[in-house]
């Protein structure tokens, strides 16, 4: 089993809906590409992408779903 992409975007959102998902006790990767701490004079936002194993996605999909009616 591997791990899926659920969420690719804003920080922001892919936080709200980390906090979501670890309330319905679902473990979530978090990849920020964002290297704005390492070269301070590129202001380049990369979408920040979330992640879950792939056996909980039947339990995760509901709330990505809400989630995603919501915004």
């Amino acid at each position: 089993m591997g791990l899926i992409k659920i969420f690719s975007g804003e920080a922001i959102l892919a936080f709200t809906l980390k906090e979501k998902l670890e309330e319905a006790s679902i473990n979530v990767v978090i990849r920020d590409n964002n290297q704005a701490n390492v070269l301070p004079s590129i202001q380049t936002s990369k979408p920040v992408e979330l992640f879950i194993q792939e056996i909980d996605y039947g339990k995760a999909n509901p709330v990505i779903e809400d989630f995603r009616l919501s915004i």
